[in-house]
């Protein structure tokens, strides 16, 4: 079955058989482009490639132009791309034009090319450790697939299923939500339960699913005892510190001190004095 549409002006109609076309990438890729003009009149053929707002020749005045030199062959008015890549994506505008009855006629029609590209190994983000209880994201990414990838988590080499529903027949607390588009896998709360080795695959359907490393994500429960056990000890070391130097002060310790640099410093005085009135008496 032809899909194709029909542009008719001044007596001439341009049609393609595919005006959407899909190809994976590095492989060859037809782009139809057929018209009503007579043979024996001859039509001018050209080629443009529109994406976004630049427009650029492809095939012009019988070459192909551009990086399409050496990989495109014209078949009539058609052409047939070999070996493309993902930056072939676009629009491709062919444009018949040829003298008619009513002076120079012209028609054109637009094919849209989409290159698939397989998705390539995935960034994964997993926590090495976590607090039971807590709110944990483990991300995952890859920018290469065309189509964009889709996402799924693995844990211990299972699967992890988009919906908890699965996970109620086995009567396991388990609560997180997973984004196949985004690829973020959210557990809120996390518990211990969620231990264990986690990788993320991407897949378009276009060649094989990518993964990432294997990474190991380790939960632990919150240690309230410990805690406790804690601030008991660092209080009781504080309180040790402060009746050590209250008993000190009641033993008269800072005093002692206190008065024996008085004293050292009057006889210091002393002997200055006495050490001055002989020098005087010496000069005299």
């Amino acid at each position: 079955v032809f899909l194709f549409s029909d542009n008719k002006a001044y007596g001439i109609t341009v049609y393609s058989d595919n005006e959407r076309v899909t190809a994976r990438e590095f492989e060859g890729v037809y782009l139809s482009c057929k018209h009503n003009v007579k043979k024996e009149v001859g039509a001018r053929v050209e080629w443009k490639k529109i994406k976004g707002s630049t427009v650029s020749f492809v095939y012009l005045n019988g070459v192909f132009v551009g990086s399409f030199k050496d990989r495109a062959e014209i078949l009539h008015s058609s052409i047939h791309l070999k070996n493309v890549t993902r930056k072939d994506s676009g629009k491709y505008r062919c444009e018949i034009s040829a003298p008619t009855e009513q002076g120079q006629g012209t028609g054109e029609v637009e094919i849209s090319l989409l290159v698939l590209v397989p998705p390539s190994a995935p960034v994964c983000e997993v926590p090495i450790s976590a607090l039971s209880g807590t709110v944990v994201e483990l991300r995952c990414k890859e920018s290469e697939g065309v189509p964009a990838s889709k996402y799924r988590w693995y844990r211990n080499g299972v699967i992890l299923p988009e919906s908890t529903f699965f996970w109620s027949f086995k009567k396991e607390k388990n609560s997180y939500t997973l984004n196949t588009t985004t690829g973020t896998l959210l557990f809120n709360p996390v518990s211990k339960n969620d231990t264990g080795e986690y990788y993320c695959e991407a897949y378009n359907r276009v060649g094989r699913p990518q993964r990432c490393p294997v990474k190991r994500m380790q939960v632990d429960d919150l240690n309230v005892s410990a805690i406790i056990a804690s601030v008991v000890i660092v209080a009781l070391i504080m309180a040790s510190c402060g009746l050590g130097v209250y008993y000190a002060q009641k033993k008269g310790y800072f005093s002692k001190r206190n008065s024996s640099k008085n004293t050292s410093s009057k006889y210091r005085t002393t002997e200055n004095e006495k050490d001055f009135k002989h020098t005087k008496s010496f000069i005299i």
